[in-house]
Parts: structure tokens; C-alpha cells; sequence
């Protein structure tokens, strides 16, 4: 067998940030950081959000593993790893400094980046999550690549959970009609089902929609109900509200563009669900736009905050809608916010809870990296049901793409457990012009 190629691979500041365990996985290889990500690494170490816990992290083991060697001839990282090095800052060539006048911290890793590559015989790889870096690098012959561990491989299986079977008799059909389930092999599926796996069973004068349960065998047939109000209006909101109300699934992601109603059925089910929870929480990642941070805005914290939690009032706002103001619905919803059984706030505000019996909805989760994902969901304890929703196609976040943002690695991850519901909405129902926006635009 041949023996694998070893390579040096340069970090930036935003793989630490992305993963603080980033060191175990680059295999024999060595690994450079240049001095200025340590600097950069200091400004993020104070503060609550999952960036700054990261860059404690990484910053703590650092501490642990590195002694006056790794500047020099770099230190093991364990059996069968490579080196660590740290790597001090070098002068601009010419060519650099021609290509790159302006002195910030993405030049001077780039330039510590060339200077490696130019002391080194193996291949040098500066390993960035941020494109504009990537392409600087390839412009002055550095080869670059994006941080590859926890991405997607195959991004088509998130939208692959609903399957329309063809061609089954009508006496099979009418079987499930009869009996709420019938046994998988009934259906002579020429695939394996995911666990959990929506269907959608057109025979030549009958349909039905069913969900596979692997425990039995069997396929459910899914009833379209109306909860809290709200009455899925297409097969895949059926299949949504369904595994919403799944006592069984603890774990569900809703993915889908803007308008399909991701947020808003999360919602229903949690408020047709109440009296089974101590507590309904609504949650989403704060990503302020064209990288603001919050203190520009005016006003407190909750001034602040306000405008990042108004999409999750117009939900509930939607739902209050389908009832007079006078009726027992409206006004449990009334007081659920009151007394906090409902409540919405920011995501960074659950952050060392321990969540037992609560239901609760992640939206916006395609902003989330996966160890954010990770860091939520175990915090949940009993009796506890996590709804992550989010359209990976509209991310906020400059650092993420469809492929290794949270929800996608979660739906990747998760889709052959049983504890795990996945559906992905397509047809918008918020109108038919946001519908030919979201298709066109």
C-alpha cells in the first residue's frame, strides 16, 4: 500500500473558532499556527456566545500541550500524529506587498502561510474558512481549501426524506385505511427506508400518506389534523405537524425556504402540546447583518434584542389570529407569556441550561455551527422534545455554507437513528408573491 503524503497544514483564526477540537483532525500531518491567530484567538475569549467558548477552548489547550519547542522543532500531538507549531510573524516579500499594501491579520497570516511554504519540502496548505483568504492564497501559488471534517458529503439527502411510491395497488392501500399500520414488505420497496422515512402511496384510484417505523416494520398511515389552529395545507406539512406530535421523536429538523411554514407548525404543535411540558421555549441565533454587533443598535437589552425576535412573534401572532380575542386559546396564549410558560429569547440566553421536559424550537438553525448543535442538544434531559428549523440555503453567518453549517451536519448525522424525525418543506404557503420571490429572486 503507498504511503500517504504528509503535508503542513497553516490554520486561520476561523477554523479554531469553528471547531476547538480542530488539532485531532488532521491525521500524521503537521499543523502550523501562525502567531497572529493567537492574537486574534484573545479578542474572542471574553463574552457568552459559542465563538468565545470556542476561543477559550482552544486557548486552554494550547496552554496544556505547548512548550518552547513548539516555536522551534514542534511538539507531538500523539501517536500517530503530526507536529504542532507555532510560527512567528515574517516580513512582507516585495511581491506581497505590492499584491497586498494594507497591513491586517488575514495578510500577515498569509504571509507567515508563504514563508512555511517557502522552508518546507512537503506540501503546505493554509486551511480558511473565509473564500476571500482562500482565493488571496491561490493568487500568490499557495494552495487553499475550505475546513472539510464536519461537512455534509452528500447535501441531496436533506431533501430526499419524502418519497412518492408509485404504482401500489389500491388493496393495499385500502388495507391501511383499514388498520392504522401494514407491514413494510407489503409495499415491495426496491430501497431501505431511513428510520422514521415519510411516504407518499399512489395507487391508480387512491393515495395515502405513511411513515415507516423501523421498530415494527410497519408503515403508519399519517393523518392531515388541524393543531392549535393551523391546518397543514400540503402533504409535507402533514408529514411535519406529524412528527411534531410524535411522542417518539424527541429529536425532529424541519428544513425548507422562507414560507413554507417551518416555524409557525413547530409552534402549533408546542402550544397543542402544553399541558405535556413545563415550559415552551423559542429560541434563534443572533447573527447581526453586515457583521453589526448588537451595540450599535439603540435602547437596552431588550430594545436591542427586539428586532432579532420579532420573526418568532409573528408566529405566534399568526397563530392568536386564528382565534377571537375572548376565546380559551387566545387567552391561555396570553398567559403562558406571562408567566413564562412560552417563552422567546435569544439562543445565547439558554446557554448552560439543562433542559428537562421542555419543548423547544431552534429557529434559524442553519446559523449554527455543528458543535453548537451538539452543545444544545445535550442539554436536553427527560421529557424534553428539540425542534431545530431553518433554510440552509439562506445562511447569515460569512463562515458557513449548505454543507457544514449545524442543520445540515444534524439531518446528516441523525437520519438513521430512530429518535430522529427529519422533513423538508418545499411548496411556500405565506403567499403566492413570496412564493415567486423565493423561486425567482
Amino acid at each position: 500500500m503507498a504511503t500517504k503524503e504528509k503535508k503542513t497544514f497553516v490554520l486561520d483564526t476561523n477554523v479554531l473558532l469553528h471547531d476547538f477540537n480542530c488539532l485531532n483532525h488532521f491525521d500524521e500531518h503537521d499543523i502550523v499556527i501562525p502567531i497572529t491567530v493567537l492574537e486574534e484567538l484573545d479578542k474572542f475569549k471574553k463574552g457568552h456566545d459559542q465563538i468565545n467558548f470556542n476561543a477559550r477552548s482552544i486557548a486552554r489547550t494550547l496552554g496544556e500541550i505547548s512548550t518552547e519547542g513548539v516555536f522551534n522543532e514542534g511538539i507531538s500531538l500523539g501517536k500517530d500524529k503530526g507536529k504542532l507549531f507555532i510560527e512567528t510573524g515574517k516580513p512582507y516579500t516585495k511581491e506581497f506587498r505590492d499584491s497586498f499594501p494594507a497591513d491586517t491579520p488575514d495578510h500577515r497570516i498569509l504571509s507567515i502561510a508563504l514563508h512555511v511554504q517557502s522552508n518546507r519540502k512537503e506540501p503546505v496548505i493554509l486551511v480558511s474558512k473565509d473564500i476571500n483568504l482562500r482565493l488571496k492564497a491561490k493568487a500568490m501559488r499557495l494552495e487553499s481549501e475550505d475546513y472539510e471534517t464536519d461537512k455534509v458529503q452528500k447535501i441531496e439527502n436533506i431533501y430526499e426524506e419524502v418519497r412518492t411510491i408509485d404504482k401500489i395497488s389500491d388493496e393495499t392501500i385500502a388495507k391501511l385505511y383499514e388498520s392504522p399500520e401494514i407491514p413494510l414488505k407489503d409495499l415491495n420497496l426496491d430501497f431501505i427506508p431511513t428510520p422514521n422515512q415519510f411516504f407518499i402511496l399512489q395507487g391508480a384510484n387512491s393515495s395515502a400518506l405513511g411513515m415507516y417505523n423501523p421498530t415494527s416494520e410497519t408503515v403508519h398511515r399519517i393523518e392531515k389534523y388541524r393543531q392549535y389552529g393551523i391546518e397543514p395545507r400540503n402533504a409535507e406539512q402533514t408529514f411535519a405537524l406529524a412528527a411534531l406530535m410524535n411522542d417518539n421523536l424527541p429529536l425532529v429538523s424541519i428544513t425548507g425556504k422562507a414560507g413554507t411554514g417551518k416555524t409557525l407548525l413547530a409552534l402549533a404543535a408546542a402550544l397543542a402540546q402544553e399541558k405535556q411540558y413545563t415550559q415552551i421555549l423559542l429560541a434563534r441565533p443572533i447573527v447581526p447583518l453586515s457583521n453589526r454587533d448588537l451595540g450599535y443598535l439603540p435602547g437596552d437589552v431588550n430594545e436591542k434584542i427586539g428586532p432579532y425576535m420579532q420573526p418568532l412573534y409573528d408566529n405566534l401572532g399568526v397563530i392568536k389570529q386564528q382565534f377571537k380575542s375572548n376565546s380559551k386559546q387566545y387567552m391561555r396564549i396570553e398567559e403562558m407569556l406571562k408567566d413564562d410558560k412560552l417563552k422567546i429569547t435569544p439562543l445565547a440566553y439558554i446557554r448552560g441550561r439543562s433542559l428537562s421536559n421542555v419543548f423547544f424550537i431552534v429557529d434559524e438553525a442553519q446559523n449554527l455551527t455543528p458543535h453548537e448543535i451538539k452543545t444544545i442538544i445535550t442539554r436536553a434531559g427527560e421529557g424534553t422534545k428539540i425542534v431545530f428549523t431553518g433554510d440552509i440555503q439562506q445562511i447569515d453567518s460569512p463562515y458557513l455554507d449548505m454543507r457544514s453549517n449545524g442543520l445540515s451536519y444534524l439531518t446528516d448525522r441523525m437520519r438513521s437513528q430512530e429518535l430522529f424525525g427529519h422533513i423538508h418543506l418545499v411548496k411556500g404557503e405565506r403567499s403566492m408573491l413570496a412564493e415567486l420571490a423565493s423561486d425567482l429572486l
